[in-house]
């Protein structure tokens, strides 16, 4: 029986180690990594799936925003990697993991959640498209029909902006 739990319930190694064996160790180049560099997982939405104590899945999730021409930000949430062991591939562990991410992000006001993957998966079963990612600028390359949004109603996102990790405001200092 799977058992979802927080990332944290692992030590990093062990999530390295999987995403190693899932994606292969020269995965650190990828344009994915440059949109998360320098900013922690969100721990409410990044979970472990364990079966009989061994880690078989993981999915992260990241800070990260878009920035008008003007300087305007929106954040979003960057779901990847969603990381299942390869022997355990095909079956329902890496769905289970967007299941329970997807429905603990809906259970608060979340921001916009985008990710880089397969359209007809995650179009399918997640409601993920590249209706309004088209003029969306990224640190590295990607295939466009890949870079994907899922976003419940409300406000709509920038049609052009760069993406990049989500940095802090700077901080307002009075001249004395």
């Amino acid at each position: 029986m799977i058992e979802l739990l927080p990332l944290a319930a692992v030590p990093p190694v062990a999530i390295e180690s999987l995403l190693d064996a899932a994606f292969g160790t020269d995965r650190h180049g990828r344009t994915a990594y440059k949109l998360r560099a320098g900013v922690d997982a969100i721990p409410g939405l990044s979970l472990i799936a364990v079966e009989d104590g061994e880690l078989v899945g993981s999915i992260q999730c990241w800070p990260i925003q878009l920035t008008e021409a003007d300087g305007d930000t929106t954040p979003l949430i960057l779901v990847g990697p969603v990381a299942v062991r390869p022997d355990r591939q095909r079956d329902g562990i890496g769905r289970q993991l967007m299941d329970a991410m997807i429905e603990r992000a809906d259970a608060t006001d979340h921001e916009p959640l985008v990710l880089i993957g397969d359209p007809e998966y995650y179009g399918r079963f997640f409601g993920f498209d590249d209706r309004v990612t088209g003029g969306w600028a990224l640190p590295g390359p990607v295939e466009r029909r890949r870079l994907l949004a899922r976003v419940r109603s409300g406000p709509g996102l920038p049609q052009e902006a760069v993406m990049g990790p989500r940095v802090p405001a700077p901080a307002l200092v009075e001249n004395r």
